[in-house]
């Protein structure tokens, strides 16, 4: 739990080795031989250290501290590189990390606070049937939601221009806790959890884009038997997209950063609704049904087109259809983004 060069000079020197190895074309190590990658991408944004309310019992005060070493240190090697902090696991129960992480008198001067990431996971109980996970998981990211407001209001008040990332929404079966344990055997996952995960990741990204949080990222691109495969966008063996990934190609494909935040009202409580007006002038409504079952929904106006993705086109690209009238029926647990003439 403890560095052993309490100066953080050590720990500073490691990551500005690590940046340039990746952005300089390689680094000069401790003995003062040079190392030679051939890299030299542009990296924007660097997340400092990984979940570190987690690893090792970390501190605020030995987190701003850490953060500010190493920061001061990549600055030297990528001055225009920004910064991602914290990347909490278990941000409801850490408000301390955000009260002094965000309060600048605690940071070192000039160092800068550009944005703060933090994680969800829904997780059933070991005994919930695939019925009883659908309200799990709706239920939690509710809770999250509130977690959500409360960090907000604390960013506002500390540090208004730092911007937010919560870059790991998914959710984590009971059975890959279990993942460590010798002869362990990644038990089968129906499709319809993968349509479920799917449509919980939605109905965060439009409750999250309408809070004014900067950046909702899906978690993870690709998980397998023994590390987290009911996490995974994509099928282990074959590399093809699931349901998880389809529902992130759909929302990527209409909405992002200029579209407009509309008020929408659904009377159907199983059913979020939430309507934007796109920077391409388009209007249209992201629904998500959170029930494994259909729900019909009058939308007002004829003509309108759908695109979806359903527990029918499981892991094809999303389906497009035109309707005919005003009615809609979402099939169970279905993502469909409505775009009216």
């Amino acid at each position: 739990t403890e560095l052993r060069d309490p100066s953080l000079k050590e720990l500073g020197d490691y990551y500005a080795r690590l940046v340039s190895w990746y952005t300089q074309g390689g680094f000069t190590d401790e003995l003062g031989k040079r190392h030679e990658s051939g890299h030299h991408f542009h990296i924007e944004y660097w997340e400092v250290l990984n979940e570190a309310d987690f690893e090792h019992d970390t501190t605020p005060e030995q987190y701003t501290a850490r953060y500010d070493a190493i920061v001061q240190a990549i600055r030297k090697v990528a001055p225009n590189m920004k910064f991602v902090a914290l990347a909490l696991a278990a941000p409801s129960v850490n408000p301390r990390m955000f009260e002094y992480f965000l309060d600048r008198k605690n940071h070192k001067p000039g160092i800068p606070i550009d944005m703060i990431s933090y994680h969800f996971y829904a997780t059933p109980g070991a005994d919930e049937t695939p019925e009883i996970q659908q309200f799990t998981f709706f239920r939690q990211a509710d809770h999250f939601i509130d977690t959500v407001r409360y960090i907000d209001a604390i960013r506002q008040r500390l540090s208004p221009s730092t911007r937010t990332t919560i870059d790991e929404i998914g959710s984590i079966s009971a059975d890959d806790g279990k993942q460590g344990e010798p002869g362990h055997v990644t038990k089968p996952i129906p499709n319809s959890y993968w349509n479920l995960s799917g449509a919980m990741y939605a109905y965060l990204f439009g409750r999250l884009s309408s809070l004014g949080i900067d950046v909702a990222g899906e978690s993870q691109l690709v998980g397998y038997p023994t590390q987290y495969p009911s996490v995974s966008m994509v099928d282990w063996n074959t590399g093809k997209g699931n349901a998880r990934f389809r529902v992130l190609e759909l929302l990527k494909n209409h909405f992002g950063p200029g579209d407009k935040i509309v008020q929408a009202s659904l009377n159907r409580p199983s059913v979020y609704a939430q309507a934007y007006q796109t920077r391409n002038g388009k209007r249209e409504v992201l629904l998500v049904n959170m029930r494994d079952h259909p729900a019909e929904i009058t939308l007002g106006v004829s003509g309108a087109t759908v695109e979806y993705v359903s527990q029918a086109t499981a892991s094809s690209h999303p389906a497009v259809k035109r309707l005919a009238s005003a009615q809609l029926t979402l099939t169970g647990l279905e993502v469909a983004v409505v775009t009216f003439r």
